[in-house]
């Protein structure tokens, strides 16, 4: 039996993320109290767009970047970016086979409003979960430790500078005729292609 593990918490986060977090499904810790690190899956998710690799990131509240505690990070709405994140999802995934299967669930976050990272990615975090029929119950820290001996720590690892630590399992990909297949997107790029055989891909 795996240890244990603690996890960043991500928006709309990467397949390595989720296979991951269910080697260790029966023990995930989530922090909650680091500070806020920047260009972190924290608030960007890579997507297949036409293109090729895109990337959205929900902006935050100046002042969020620096010693803020991730719990207490306020997504900024200076600019219309839920707009923007859903119509790059339409453009990327409305040919996909499976998009008008889960668009509404979707939607839904793209129209109300959040004050806090945390929360949004933690309500779009159980949506992907149920999605992907992964049974994981997760407790949170209870405050900023450096190193945590008895657990796995992912909280610097799974990162858009970092190449995955473990084999990829390729999967038809809208796009891939143009651009190749791109590893370790958004899990919703395979939800998207994949539908209900997502998790046979984690």
């Amino acid at each position: 039996m795996n240890k244990g593990a603690i996890f960043p918490l991500f928006y709309l986060p990467p397949v390595e993320f989720f296979s991951k977090i269910r080697q260790y499904k029966d023990n995930v810790f989530i922090e909650r109290f680091e500070h806020f690190p920047k260009q972190t899956y924290r608030n960007r998710a890579l997507i297949h767009s036409p293109q090729g690799k895109l990337a959205l990131i929900v902006p935050v509240v100046k002042g969020s970047k620096v010693h803020t505690m991730v719990k207490d990070v306020r997504i900024s709405y200076d600019f219309d970016w839920q707009r923007l994140h859903w119509m790059s999802m339409q453009t990327s995934y409305r040919s996909s086979a499976y998009f008008e299967f889960y668009e509404d669930d979707f939607a839904a976050f793209y129209q109300k409003k959040w004050d806090y990272l945390f929360d949004y990615n933690e309500e779009l975090l159980g949506l992907l979960l149920k999605f992907l029929k992964l049974d994981i119950a997760w407790s949170y820290t209870n405050a900023y430790e450096d190193a945590y001996p008895d657990l796995d720590d992912f909280r610097n690892s799974i990162h858009p500078k970092l190449a995955m630590t473990e084999p990829v399992v390729p999967y038809f990909q809208v796009f891939e005729d143009r651009n190749g297949f791109i590893p370790n997107l958004s899990v919703v790029d395979l939800l998207f292609n994949q539908g209900p055989q997502s998790s046979s891909f984690l």
